[in-house]
């Protein structure tokens, strides 16, 4: 093998190491069957989201995967595969291969991905993109501490009125 080659794909595996280890979550997908067009809706749609959308040969993601310590990803390295990499948020990556797959091209297959520091399978993925984004999650707590304040406020003051009859 001639030694600039050599050197180029050591440098594209350093590449994918860094950004693999800069990662909030990793998407590796299987996109047999997509055409050029619904690759470019993909590619737009990660854009949209933060998400980078990227194809690798699998031999040069198999070193990089190993080389950080997730090499249990690797026996997913079969067939024409991408990943999808967030950067900011945990879920972006998820939810955005999820729900691409699931409206836009049934061909993409969720294979496996990282998150939290965890090789994950394709369920506990898609699992992880069900999760409501955040500012749901904040609202969903707010109302729950509201509701819960109102019912302290409301018992406070029965004990109020409660406590005016006795001393009267």
């Amino acid at each position: 093998m001639n030694q600039t080659v050599l050197e180029q794909k050591k440098q594209v595996v350093s590449d994918i190491t860094e950004k693999l280890r800069s990662a909030k979550s990793v998407v590796l997908v299987e996109y047999k069957g997509l055409t050029v067009e619904k690759a470019t809706e993909l590619r737009n749609k990660c854009r949209e989201v933060g998400v980078e959308y990227k194809v690798y040969k699998n031999s040069l993601m198999r070193f990089a995967f190993k080389e950080l310590g997730y090499e249990d990803i690797n026996v997913n390295l079969e067939g024409p595969n991408a990943i999808a990499i967030s950067f900011n948020d945990e879920l972006a990556a998820a939810k955005v291969t999820n729900d691409f797959a699931k409206t836009s091209n049934e061909t993409l297959i969720i294979k496996a991905g990282i998150a939290e520091g965890k090789v994950m399978n394709a369920d506990q993925m898609k699992q992880l993109a069900s999760v409501p984004p955040r500012e749901v999650l904040l609202g969903q707590l707010a109302g729950v501490l509201q509701g819960n304040i109102r019912n302290l406020a409301y018992m406070l003051d029965q004990i109020r009125k409660k406590n005016e009859e006795i001393a009267s």
